[in-house]
């Protein structure tokens, strides 16, 4: 691919957002019904490829439990309210009813309360007791601090996720986390992110982690590429990572990294393209804020939005179209996008002839 100048001193290379590509039919299609959205990373097997973002405006114990009934996996945030509060309900619904700016303010208020290692590991053994896979989200930065608790609670899943992760995070004020050294004492599989190169990809799965995630996270309710400056169209960096992944495959003599996309997932349609670049699976966050059921009561915000002294994301808020079951499955009552996720991965398949989901990533797309 050509590059184009920006300037003298400065080129850059055209990159595509989902909006800007389509999939294409095939001479064949098949019956929805016999498409299967099944995959499997390490040891553990899901009926749809759909993750739920570790965010507290959609994922409690309570929906991490009733997403992985449904057949996904939900990722509770290890540094969210329900670590630090013993009852995180009424702080919900203050953060529901708050104004303006004063949400920013107070979400920084809110968070500033310690996480309680205690609350670790009460929260995943909640899960754990009702039987689905448990899993659960630090950052690069907590990792070290609570990664015992995490793994004595009975995690099945260990997710490191941040804005844009590092192999090689260099730092003089304090000792980075080793992920390789990390990941290889860890008896549990590790997904990290987020990341959107391939040259970062590669790093991060030569660490040993058992899937990649692509993107920074955090999607509507986030504002990096306004305060940073930083981004990468999901489009081009799903299927740049995904060109890593084959690289690792053969550099490693097989072992294959799932590449799991995280960020701007906000319609059905987003989701049968994030596989049709490549990922295996998908990490999804607003569109289960729009759940009559998610903890955020319609409001929707990531780790970001209350950082300190840089705030990253914003509340942001969504209209409720129905329960977490509707969202996946149907049926639907609306024809954007936003109910029946996994019923119109199935027929974007069945369209265009798939009846799997790595299947799938060979698909034909076009430059709209």
């Amino acid at each position: 691919m050509s590059d184009i100048e920006i300037g003298r001193a400065k080129r850059a290379r055209r990159a595509y957002s989902f909006d800007d590509i389509a999939i294409v039919p095939s001479r064949r299609t098949r019956d929805p019904e016999e498409v299967s959205t099944a995959w499997q990373i390490d040891a553990y097997r899901f009926d749809i490829p759909v993750l739920a973002a570790p965010m507290d405006s959609v994922m409690s114990p309570t929906t991490a439990i009733a997403l992985g009934r449904f057949g996904g996996l939900g990722v509770l945030n290890l540094e969210g309210l329900w670590t630090r509060y013993d009852d995180p309900d009424p702080l919900l619904e203050e953060v529901a009813g708050l104004q303006g700016v004063d949400a920013t303010r107070r979400l920084q208020e809110i968070y500033a309360e310690p996480i309680k290692a205690e609350l670790v590991t009460e929260r995943l053994r909640e899960i754990r007791d009702s039987g689905v896979t448990v899993a659960g989200s630090l950052s690069p930065q907590r990792t070290k601090e609570f990664a015992k608790a995490v793994v004595d609670a009975g995690v099945d899943m260990f997710v490191i996720r941040g804005t844009t992760v590092s192999a090689e995070h260099v730092s003089s004020q304090a000792e980075p986390l080793n992920l390789k050294e990390f990941i290889y004492e860890l008896d549990v599989p590790v997904i990290v992110g987020g990341c959107a190169t391939h040259q970062a990809a590669l790093h991060l799965m030569r660490t040993g982690a058992a899937g990649v995630l692509v993107g920074f996270g955090g999607g509507a309710a986030h504002t990096t590429r306004t305060v940073l400056g930083v981004a990468v169209p999901m489009a081009s960096a799903v299927a740049d990572v995904a060109a890593a992944r084959r690289d690792y495959l053969d550099e490693s003599g097989g072992r294959y990294v799932h590449v799991i996309a995280d960020g701007s997932i906000g319609k059905s349609g987003d989701v049968a393209k994030a596989i049709a670049c490549g990922a295996d699976a998908v990490m999804v966050g607003s569109p289960f804020a729009r759940a009559s059921d998610a903890p955020g009561r319609g409001f929707h915000w990531g780790t970001e939005a209350h950082h300190h002294d840089l705030p990253r994301g914003q509340r942001v808020q969504f209209e409720t179209v129905g329960t977490l079951e509707e969202i996946l499955f149907g049926p639907s009552r609306v024809a954007d996008g936003t109910m029946n996720l996994v019923g119109a991965l199935r027929r974007s398949m069945a369209t265009t002839g798939y009846t799997e989901v790595k299947e799938f990533q060979r698909v034909e797309v076009v430059v709209e």
